[in-house]
């Protein structure tokens, strides 16, 4: 990960939300990654794009893509005890001599392996939030697993659960699988997958609680490589994955201020939106807004000790 003073001078001009002038094959585009193919390696470049709702807003978030990048290099560091990632040997070398002349661009960037991608998001749910509290309140479950009576929104769980998606594609809405589905999905897999899923998370509420935040729930993605061994690939642990809320002033039973895109999400609600392509345009003060957050994210829990 880059020093702090350098990630924070990278945060200021314009948002990038397209990657061009690269001499690389383009490999995909998602939500906000950029995909470039370099034979048995890709390069993934994070722009500022952001989505809510599952969708692309027109908007980006100046140096959004800075901070994806380099907390996920962060976590990356502390959790390959865990499980391995998808980054290259020798990262940073060879990165750098990818993007010779674009230090503001390596810093968004990642060069990592072709793995073979599971065919689920890992969702880890610590407290009853988003969807997750609505699902509750409507049928006392959450993605199958049956809860306690009289939660309140908010409330930590009595353990943290697994509680995965579908994978959709751009564009379309990820839907919640049981635990039962995932298996069927998965295969034989699915246990590994579930039990690297909540050492996961176990390990972020861990440090997110010395920095005086919570991470309520988390999703991870897993891909395996040639010889069938798992690993953290896409993000790990970052705002647009992750659901954080401040500890100091904490309290169940309303929804919590929070360090993510949740932000962006509240100021949409209130907006005469469909939740369907285009987006309205974002305040200027509502994407600095979402970025001061990005940013106290990613300095409070690297500073964390």
């Amino acid at each position: 990960m880059l020093p702090l003073e350098h990630i924070r001078s990278l945060l200021s001009g314009p948002a990038l939300t397209t990657v061009e002038g690269l001499p690389y094959r383009r490999a995909g585009s998602g939500k906000v990654r950029e995909l470039f193919d370099l034979g048995d390696e890709l390069l993934m470049v994070a722009t500022d794009r952001l989505s809510a709702f599952d969708v692309v807003l027109p908007d980006g978030i100046p140096g959004k893509g800075v901070i994806l990048t380099q907390l996920s290099r962060f976590w990356f560091e502390r959790t390959g005890d865990i499980l391995p990632n998808h980054l290259v040997p020798d990262h940073d070398r060879r990165l750098a001599e990818l993007l010779p002349h674009q230090p503001g661009l390596a810093a968004r960037s990642m060069l990592v392996r072709k793995l073979k991608p599971l065919p689920i998001e890992a969702v880890v749910r610590g407290y009853l939030a988003g969807s997750g509290w609505k699902d509750y309140r409507a049928t006392g479950q959450l993605a199958g697993h049956t809860l306690p009576a009289g939660l309140r929104e908010s409330e930590r769980l009595p353990q943290p659960l697994f509680t995965p998606s579908t994978k959709a594609a751009l564009g379309a809405h990820d839907e919640p699988l049981t635990e039962a589905q995932a298996a069927e999905l998965l295969g034989p897999r699915f246990e590994e997958v579930r039990s690297a899923a909540l050492a996961l998370y176990r390990r972020g509420s861990e440090l997110a609680a010395k920095a005086g935040i919570i991470l309520a729930d988390t999703k991870f993605e897993f891909g395996t490589d040639a010889t069938g061994r798992l690993h953290l690939i896409d993000e790990a642990l970052t705002p647009d994955s992750s659901r954080y809320w401040p500890l100091d002033g904490y309290a169940p039973g309303r929804s919590q201020p929070s360090f993510d895109k949740q932000f962006t999400r509240d100021w949409l609600e209130t907006q005469p939106w469909d939740k369907k392509p285009p987006a309205p345009r974002l305040p200027r003060e509502v994407a600095e807004g979402t970025r001061d957050r990005y940013w106290t994210a990613l300095e409070r829990l690297t500073q964390a000790r």
